[in-house]
Protein backbone atom coordinates (compact mmCIF):
# COMPACT_ATOMS: atom_id res chain seq x y z
CA UNK A 1 0.00 0.00 0.00
CA UNK A 2 3.19 2.38 0.96
CA UNK A 3 4.33 1.62 -2.84
CA UNK A 4 1.21 2.97 -4.25
CA UNK A 5 0.93 6.12 -2.19
CA UNK A 6 4.29 6.65 -3.42
CA UNK A 7 3.19 5.83 -7.23
CA UNK A 8 0.54 8.16 -7.07
CA UNK A 9 1.94 11.06 -5.72
CA UNK A 10 4.61 10.66 -7.96
CA UNK A 11 2.21 10.42 -11.18
CA UNK A 12 0.39 13.83 -9.48
CA UNK A 13 3.79 15.77 -9.36
CA UNK A 14 4.39 14.66 -12.88
CA UNK A 15 1.24 16.16 -13.98
CA UNK A 16 1.66 19.09 -12.19
CA UNK A 17 5.07 19.50 -13.63
CA UNK A 18 3.67 19.32 -17.09
CA UNK A 19 0.67 21.79 -16.62
CA UNK A 20 3.00 24.17 -15.01
CA UNK A 21 5.32 23.57 -18.04
CA UNK A 22 2.43 24.23 -20.74
CA UNK A 23 1.48 27.68 -18.66
CA UNK A 24 5.03 29.46 -19.32
CA UNK A 25 4.84 28.24 -23.34
CA UNK A 26 1.27 29.74 -23.34
CA UNK A 27 2.81 32.91 -21.09
CA UNK A 28 5.88 33.12 -23.65
CA UNK A 29 3.31 33.04 -26.52
CA UNK A 30 0.77 35.93 -25.28
CA UNK A 31 4.22 38.38 -24.45
CA UNK A 32 5.40 37.64 -28.15
CA UNK A 33 1.88 37.83 -29.63
CA UNK A 34 1.36 41.36 -27.37
CA UNK A 35 5.10 42.64 -28.81
CA UNK A 36 4.17 42.49 -32.27
CA UNK A 37 0.85 43.82 -32.10
CA UNK A 38 2.55 46.63 -30.22
CA UNK A 39 5.06 46.65 -32.79
CA UNK A 40 2.71 46.99 -35.68
CA UNK A 41 0.82 49.53 -33.82
CA UNK A 42 4.13 51.81 -33.87
CA UNK A 43 4.47 51.27 -37.32
CA UNK A 44 0.84 52.21 -38.36
CA UNK A 45 1.71 55.52 -36.02
CA UNK A 46 5.06 56.41 -37.74
CA UNK A 47 3.47 55.82 -41.23
CA UNK A 48 0.72 58.40 -40.25
CA UNK A 49 3.62 60.70 -39.38
CA UNK A 50 5.36 60.13 -42.12
CA UNK A 51 2.04 60.49 -44.18
CA UNK A 52 1.32 63.73 -42.49
CA UNK A 53 4.95 65.31 -43.35
CA UNK A 54 5.02 64.59 -46.53
CA UNK A 55 1.59 66.08 -47.62
CA UNK A 56 1.91 69.25 -44.81
CA UNK A 57 5.18 70.01 -43.69
CA UNK A 58 6.71 68.94 -47.10
CA UNK A 59 4.26 70.93 -49.07
CA UNK A 60 4.41 73.84 -47.28
CA UNK A 61 8.23 74.11 -47.72
CA UNK A 62 7.78 74.08 -51.58
CA UNK A 63 5.31 77.09 -51.45
CA UNK A 64 8.52 79.69 -51.15
CA UNK A 65 6.98 82.85 -53.40
CA UNK A 66 3.43 81.81 -52.55
CA UNK A 67 1.16 82.79 -50.12
CA UNK A 68 -1.39 80.39 -47.79
CA UNK A 69 -4.80 81.39 -46.67
CA UNK A 70 -7.77 79.31 -44.86
CA UNK A 71 -11.68 80.57 -45.93
CA UNK A 72 -14.79 78.93 -47.59
CA UNK A 73 -16.11 79.33 -50.88
CA UNK A 74 -18.92 82.11 -50.82
CA UNK A 75 -21.30 82.63 -53.88
CA UNK A 76 -22.76 86.38 -54.58
CA UNK A 77 -26.66 86.43 -53.53
CA UNK A 78 -29.28 88.60 -55.28
CA UNK A 79 -32.04 89.87 -53.30
CA UNK A 80 -35.97 89.07 -55.42
CA UNK A 81 -37.64 91.65 -54.28
CA UNK A 82 -41.27 92.66 -55.33
CA UNK A 83 -41.74 96.32 -56.83
CA UNK A 84 -45.17 96.84 -55.85
CA UNK A 85 -47.31 95.80 -53.08
CA UNK A 86 -49.74 92.97 -53.14
CA UNK A 87 -50.70 89.10 -52.88
CA UNK A 88 -48.34 86.58 -54.26
CA UNK A 89 -50.70 84.59 -56.19
CA UNK A 90 -47.65 82.27 -57.50
CA UNK A 91 -44.09 80.96 -56.40
CA UNK A 92 -42.77 78.72 -58.98
CA UNK A 93 -39.27 77.46 -57.14
CA UNK A 94 -38.40 75.61 -53.95
CA UNK A 95 -34.96 75.87 -52.18
CA UNK A 96 -31.95 74.48 -53.90
CA UNK A 97 -33.96 74.81 -57.49
CA UNK A 98 -31.93 75.82 -60.27
CA UNK A 99 -32.98 78.26 -62.48
CA UNK A 100 -32.34 80.47 -65.50
CA UNK A 101 -31.62 84.01 -66.43
CA UNK A 102 -35.04 85.59 -67.10
CA UNK A 103 -37.29 82.92 -65.41
CA UNK A 104 -39.90 83.75 -64.22
CA UNK A 105 -40.02 82.57 -60.29
CA UNK A 106 -42.77 84.42 -58.74
CA UNK A 107 -45.96 86.38 -59.84
CA UNK A 108 -48.14 89.19 -58.03
CA UNK A 109 -51.67 89.82 -58.45
CA UNK A 110 -52.71 92.37 -60.60
CA UNK A 111 -56.15 92.66 -60.60
CA UNK A 112 -56.10 96.16 -58.87
CA UNK A 113 -53.47 97.06 -61.64
CA UNK A 114 -55.85 96.18 -64.33
CA UNK A 115 -58.67 97.92 -62.88
CA UNK A 116 -56.41 100.75 -63.10
CA UNK A 117 -55.46 100.45 -66.61
CA UNK A 118 -59.09 100.13 -67.49
CA UNK A 119 -59.51 103.34 -65.93
CA UNK A 120 -56.94 105.40 -67.03
CA UNK A 121 -57.76 104.26 -70.92
CA UNK A 122 -61.49 105.30 -70.13
CA UNK A 123 -60.43 109.04 -68.71
CA UNK A 124 -57.69 108.94 -71.82
CA UNK A 125 -60.28 108.04 -74.50
CA UNK A 126 -62.57 110.84 -73.05
CA UNK A 127 -59.89 113.59 -72.98
CA UNK A 128 -59.74 112.56 -77.17
CA UNK A 129 -62.92 113.40 -77.42
CA UNK A 130 -62.93 117.00 -75.23
CA UNK A 131 -60.16 117.39 -77.94
CA UNK A 132 -62.08 117.02 -80.78
CA UNK A 133 -64.50 119.46 -79.46
CA UNK A 134 -61.55 121.76 -79.25
CA UNK A 135 -60.74 121.36 -82.51
CA UNK A 136 -64.22 121.75 -83.80
CA UNK A 137 -64.23 125.12 -81.64
CA UNK A 138 -61.18 126.03 -83.35
CA UNK A 139 -62.74 125.82 -86.70
CA UNK A 140 -65.62 127.50 -85.94
CA UNK A 141 -63.29 130.89 -83.98
CA UNK A 142 -61.08 130.91 -87.59
CA UNK A 143 -64.54 130.78 -89.43
CA UNK A 144 -65.88 134.04 -87.44
CA UNK A 145 -62.20 135.62 -87.82
CA UNK A 146 -62.75 135.30 -90.87
CA UNK A 147 -65.70 137.11 -91.14
CA UNK A 148 -65.27 139.72 -88.66
CA UNK A 149 -61.72 140.33 -90.93
CA UNK A 150 -64.59 140.96 -94.22
CA UNK A 151 -66.52 142.92 -92.23
CA UNK A 152 -63.14 145.16 -90.92
CA UNK A 153 -61.63 145.88 -94.47
CA UNK A 154 -65.27 146.56 -95.34
CA UNK A 155 -66.11 149.11 -92.87
CA UNK A 156 -62.29 150.75 -93.01
CA UNK A 157 -62.99 151.56 -96.75
CA UNK A 158 -66.62 152.88 -95.96
CA UNK A 159 -64.84 154.66 -93.51
CA UNK A 160 -62.17 156.53 -94.98
CA UNK A 161 -65.20 157.17 -98.01
CA UNK A 162 -66.88 158.56 -94.85
CA UNK A 163 -69.49 156.60 -95.38
CA UNK A 164 -69.89 155.37 -92.11
CA UNK A 165 -69.54 157.23 -88.47
CA UNK A 166 -66.14 156.30 -86.54
CA UNK A 167 -68.47 154.62 -84.31
CA UNK A 168 -69.57 151.90 -86.77
CA UNK A 169 -66.16 151.53 -87.42
CA UNK A 170 -64.72 150.85 -83.98
CA UNK A 171 -67.52 148.59 -83.62
CA UNK A 172 -66.31 146.42 -86.41
CA UNK A 173 -62.45 146.99 -85.52
CA UNK A 174 -62.97 145.44 -81.97
CA UNK A 175 -65.18 142.88 -83.78
CA UNK A 176 -62.09 141.82 -85.56
CA UNK A 177 -59.77 142.18 -81.84
CA UNK A 178 -62.14 139.69 -80.25
CA UNK A 179 -62.56 136.97 -83.02
CA UNK A 180 -58.59 137.01 -82.94
CA UNK A 181 -58.89 136.51 -78.76
CA UNK A 182 -61.50 133.92 -78.77
CA UNK A 183 -59.48 131.84 -81.53
CA UNK A 184 -55.95 131.86 -79.34
CA UNK A 185 -58.38 130.55 -76.85
CA UNK A 186 -59.68 127.91 -78.70
CA UNK A 187 -56.00 126.92 -79.97
CA UNK A 188 -55.02 126.83 -76.33
CA UNK A 189 -57.49 124.65 -75.34
CA UNK A 190 -56.31 121.96 -77.93
CA UNK A 191 -52.77 122.42 -75.95
CA UNK A 192 -54.20 121.76 -72.88
CA UNK A 193 -56.12 118.66 -74.27
CA UNK A 194 -53.00 117.53 -75.68
CA UNK A 195 -51.13 118.04 -72.51
CA UNK A 196 -54.50 115.58 -71.11
CA UNK A 197 -53.49 113.05 -73.28
CA UNK A 198 -49.68 112.65 -73.25
CA UNK A 199 -50.56 112.45 -69.05
CA UNK A 200 -53.12 109.77 -69.29
CA UNK A 201 -50.53 107.79 -71.95
CA UNK A 202 -47.67 108.52 -69.74
CA UNK A 203 -50.02 106.80 -66.71
CA UNK A 204 -51.04 103.87 -69.28
CA UNK A 205 -47.65 103.10 -70.19
CA UNK A 206 -46.37 103.02 -66.27
CA UNK A 207 -49.26 100.91 -65.25
CA UNK A 208 -48.36 98.15 -68.19
CA UNK A 209 -44.61 98.35 -66.38
CA UNK A 210 -45.96 97.85 -63.27
CA UNK A 211 -48.45 94.77 -64.44
CA UNK A 212 -44.90 93.85 -66.26
CA UNK A 213 -42.85 94.09 -63.05
CA UNK A 214 -45.44 91.70 -60.66
CA UNK A 215 -43.81 88.78 -62.75
CA UNK A 216 -40.68 88.73 -60.82
CA UNK A 217 -37.62 87.27 -62.83
CA UNK A 218 -34.24 85.91 -61.82
CA UNK A 219 -31.76 88.05 -62.98
CA UNK A 220 -29.26 85.87 -63.49
CA UNK A 221 -28.48 82.04 -63.47
CA UNK A 222 -28.29 80.22 -59.90
CA UNK A 223 -29.46 78.40 -57.67
CA UNK A 224 -32.15 79.42 -55.05
CA UNK A 225 -30.94 79.81 -51.58
CA UNK A 226 -34.16 81.14 -49.83
CA UNK A 227 -37.55 80.97 -50.39
CA UNK A 228 -38.65 83.76 -47.78
CA UNK A 229 -42.43 84.39 -48.94
CA UNK A 230 -45.39 81.85 -49.97
CA UNK A 231 -48.19 81.43 -51.66
CA UNK A 232 -51.10 83.74 -50.89
CA UNK A 233 -48.77 85.98 -48.66
CA UNK A 234 -49.08 89.68 -48.83
CA UNK A 235 -45.66 91.46 -49.71
CA UNK A 236 -44.52 95.01 -49.18
CA UNK A 237 -42.92 97.52 -51.96
CA UNK A 238 -39.70 95.94 -51.87
CA UNK A 239 -40.41 93.13 -49.62
CA UNK A 240 -38.12 89.81 -50.19
CA UNK A 241 -39.39 87.27 -52.09
CA UNK A 242 -36.30 84.64 -52.74
CA UNK A 243 -32.67 85.03 -52.61
CA UNK A 244 -30.99 83.79 -55.79
CA UNK A 245 -26.73 82.72 -55.78
CA UNK A 246 -25.25 83.59 -59.18
CA UNK A 247 -23.10 80.35 -58.96
CA UNK A 248 -21.11 81.77 -61.49
CA UNK A 249 -19.70 84.35 -59.06
CA UNK A 250 -18.25 82.07 -56.85
CA UNK A 251 -15.28 83.22 -55.24
CA UNK A 252 -13.09 82.67 -51.33
CA UNK A 253 -12.42 85.20 -48.97
CA UNK A 254 -9.15 84.73 -47.44
CA UNK A 255 -6.61 87.73 -45.13
CA UNK A 256 -3.16 88.18 -45.80
CA UNK A 257 -0.63 90.26 -43.64
CA UNK A 258 1.03 93.45 -45.01
CA UNK A 259 4.22 91.63 -46.16
CA UNK A 260 1.79 89.23 -48.70
CA UNK A 261 -0.67 91.72 -49.66
CA UNK A 262 1.35 94.57 -51.00
CA UNK A 263 2.80 91.61 -53.36
CA UNK A 264 -0.78 90.83 -54.59
CA UNK A 265 -2.04 92.48 -57.61
CA UNK A 266 -5.84 92.38 -59.19
CA UNK A 267 -5.39 89.47 -61.91
CA UNK A 268 -2.89 87.62 -59.60
CA UNK A 269 -2.56 83.78 -60.28
CA UNK A 270 -4.19 81.57 -57.74
CA UNK A 271 -4.94 77.97 -56.79
CA UNK A 272 -8.16 77.11 -53.90
CA UNK A 273 -7.79 73.76 -52.84
CA UNK A 274 -11.09 72.37 -51.08
CA UNK A 275 -11.09 69.89 -48.09
CA UNK A 276 -13.43 67.90 -49.22
CA UNK A 277 -11.33 67.17 -52.72
CA UNK A 278 -8.07 67.96 -51.02
CA UNK A 279 -5.98 66.19 -54.36
CA UNK A 280 -7.49 69.07 -57.15
CA UNK A 281 -6.11 72.15 -57.46
CA UNK A 282 -8.87 74.72 -58.96
CA UNK A 283 -7.68 77.71 -60.74
CA UNK A 284 -8.86 81.55 -60.01
CA UNK A 285 -7.58 85.10 -60.04
CA UNK A 286 -7.52 87.58 -57.58
CA UNK A 287 -10.41 89.95 -57.91
CA UNK A 288 -10.24 92.05 -54.87
CA UNK A 289 -7.56 93.83 -52.55
CA UNK A 290 -8.72 95.55 -49.85
CA UNK A 291 -7.17 99.33 -49.62
CA UNK A 292 -8.30 99.11 -46.02
CA UNK A 293 -6.41 97.19 -43.29
CA UNK A 294 -8.55 95.04 -40.26
CA UNK A 295 -7.97 93.44 -36.89
CA UNK A 296 -5.08 96.40 -36.02
CA UNK A 297 -5.52 100.06 -33.81
CA UNK A 298 -6.09 102.69 -36.13
CA UNK A 299 -2.66 104.07 -35.35
CA UNK A 300 0.14 102.45 -35.83
CA UNK A 301 3.24 103.38 -34.23
CA UNK A 302 5.93 100.23 -34.44
CA UNK A 303 7.20 97.63 -37.30
CA UNK A 304 5.26 94.82 -34.91
CA UNK A 305 2.68 96.57 -34.76
CA UNK A 306 2.30 97.05 -38.87
CA UNK A 307 3.06 93.45 -38.92
CA UNK A 308 -0.37 92.72 -37.74
CA UNK A 309 -2.24 94.31 -40.46
CA UNK A 310 -4.10 92.16 -42.18
CA UNK A 311 -5.93 92.79 -45.95
CA UNK A 312 -9.12 91.00 -47.25
CA UNK A 313 -8.52 89.74 -50.31
CA UNK A 314 -11.23 87.98 -52.83
CA UNK A 315 -9.96 85.15 -55.27
CA UNK A 316 -12.48 84.48 -57.29
CA UNK A 317 -13.16 81.18 -59.74
CA UNK A 318 -12.43 80.89 -63.18
CA UNK A 319 -16.20 81.79 -64.60
CA UNK A 320 -15.61 78.58 -67.61
CA UNK A 321 -14.57 75.98 -65.14
CA UNK A 322 -18.06 76.73 -63.09
CA UNK A 323 -20.34 77.23 -66.20
CA UNK A 324 -18.86 73.36 -66.72
CA UNK A 325 -19.61 72.22 -63.34
CA UNK A 326 -22.29 74.16 -62.57
CA UNK A 327 -24.95 71.93 -61.21
CA UNK A 328 -21.67 70.78 -58.95
CA UNK A 329 -21.05 74.05 -56.57
CA UNK A 330 -21.66 74.20 -53.44
CA UNK A 331 -21.28 77.32 -51.02
CA UNK A 332 -19.47 77.57 -47.25
CA UNK A 333 -16.83 74.35 -48.08
CA UNK A 334 -13.78 75.12 -46.37
CA UNK A 335 -10.99 75.66 -48.45
CA UNK A 336 -7.05 76.95 -48.96
CA UNK A 337 -6.40 79.33 -51.37
CA UNK A 338 -2.75 79.87 -52.81
CA UNK A 339 -2.14 83.31 -54.06
CA UNK A 340 1.18 83.39 -56.50
CA UNK A 341 3.54 86.26 -54.71
CA UNK A 342 6.19 86.14 -57.07
CA UNK A 343 4.95 86.21 -61.37
CA UNK A 344 8.07 83.56 -61.66
CA UNK A 345 7.00 81.38 -58.96
CA UNK A 346 6.38 77.62 -60.37
CA UNK A 347 3.19 75.93 -59.00
CA UNK A 348 4.21 73.00 -56.70
CA UNK A 349 3.62 69.67 -58.39
CA UNK A 350 0.31 69.25 -55.69
CA UNK A 351 -1.09 72.31 -57.09
CA UNK A 352 -1.18 71.10 -60.83
CA UNK A 353 -3.61 68.49 -61.14
CA UNK A 354 -6.48 70.86 -62.69
CA UNK A 355 -9.93 69.86 -63.24
CA UNK A 356 -10.85 69.98 -66.87
CA UNK A 357 -12.80 72.55 -68.24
Amino acid sequence: GLLKKIKLQKCVFQDWLIKQTFVKIKISYNKEDILKKLLFFILIILALIGTYFYYFVNQDSNLEGFAKANGRLETTQVDISSKLSGRLIEVNVQEGDLVEKGQILAKIDVKEQNSKLQEVISYKNQAIENKKHSLEIVKQKESELSLAQKDFDRANKLFKSKSIPLAEYQKRETELRNARIALNAAKTQISSSNAVVDAFDSQIETTKINIEEANLYSPTKGRVLYKIAQNGEIVANGGKVLVVLDLIDTYMTVFLPTSQAGLVDIGTEARIVLDAVPDIAIPAKVSFVSPLAQFTPKEIETKEEREKLMFRVKVKIEPKLLEKYYERIKTGLPAVAYIKLNENAVWPEFLNNLPEY
